[in-house]
């Protein structure tokens, strides 16, 4: 593996699927212009995320669409020879997903489905049940969906499974409970930087990280799309504004380097690990 540019997205997509591809098509153009080979764009980048966290309307919905939707096939045309992530509505036959896809011109690479749900999510989605690695042209990349990276063991199973890049892409609101009167100040935008510097650290991977921008019903998201190093160090952010977070890496590099003498993954003891508490 070589040095490359990872860009990771803050922007707002909503329902309307051609001005989300349009606004994709812009976002590959610019990380294209950018040098990347890779970009990570946000959760539910097609059909824009829930209008109501807490009581989702069955009736307004993001579009669910298919795994093999020419929609996807479009987002890859876009992609051609770059690495691109993006999340949407997966329609699985009786239920729906929140996934992700990555993919490039020659088509999809990898997929994921949010294996941990918030309450807010239980009601429009099933939960996926994996976390799998795989093989891309810039890497061993996993991905997780926003939630998902609240739980160490999401993260360190990726990089179990041999990921040297985690792709997070998000649709991470504000505090819906607590909001706070600056954004800087919110708790859970305090959490987002923590946990994707936290989950980069512990498993010694490059994290990058994408998010929502603006608002949909009654939440309004974070951005805070970043690159951070294997030592937790942010490489690159965009703060709340939208726009690409862009840094070059070579993981391989950077990773030996950080596991040159603490190499966490080696040095786990799972003997010594309860999952449950009797």
């Amino acid at each position: 593996m070589t040095s490359i540019r990872i860009a990771a997205a803050a922007a707002h997509f909503g329902r309307d699927l051609e001005f989300d591809l349009a606004r994709i098509a812009k976002l590959i153009a610019d990380a294209r212009a950018e040098g990347a080979g890779l970009l990570v764009l946000p959760d539910a980048a097609l059909g824009g995320y829930l209008a109501d966290l807490r009581h989702p309307d069955p009736d307004a919905l993001p579009p669910a669409l298919k795994p093999d939707d020419p929609l996807i096939a479009r987002v890859a045309a876009f992609a051609a020879d770059m690495v691109v992530c993006l999340g949407y509505c997966e329609d699985g036959g009786d239920l729906r997903y929140n996934a992700a896809v990555c993919v490039n011109g020659d088509g999809v690479l990898g997929r994921h489905r949010k294996v941990h749900l918030p309450a807010g999510e239980i009601a429009a989605y099933a939960p996926g049940d994996t976390f799998d690695a795989f093989d891309t042209p810039v890497g061993r990349i996993g991905m997780l969906i926003d939630y998902d990276k609240t739980f160490p063991e999401s993260a360190r199973s990726l990089a179990l499974d041999g990921a040297q890049l985690l792709a997070c892409l998000s649709a991470w609101p504000t505090s819906i409970t607590n909001r706070a009167p600056r954004m800087a100040q919110d708790r859970q935008a305090k959490l987002f930087d923590l946990y994707d510097q936290a989950r980069a650290a512990e498993n010694q991977v490059v994290l990058a990280s994408s998010n929502q921008t603006g608002a949909m019903g009654g939440m309004r998201f974070l951005g805070q799309a970043k690159i951070v190093g294997p030592g937790g160090d942010i490489l690159a952010r965009t703060w709340a504004k939208a726009g690409l977070a862009v840094a070059e890496v070579d993981p391989e590099i950077e990773i030996g380097r950080a596991r040159r003498i603490l190499h966490h993954l080696n040095e786990r003891r799972p003997d010594a690990y309860r999952e449950k508490r009797s």
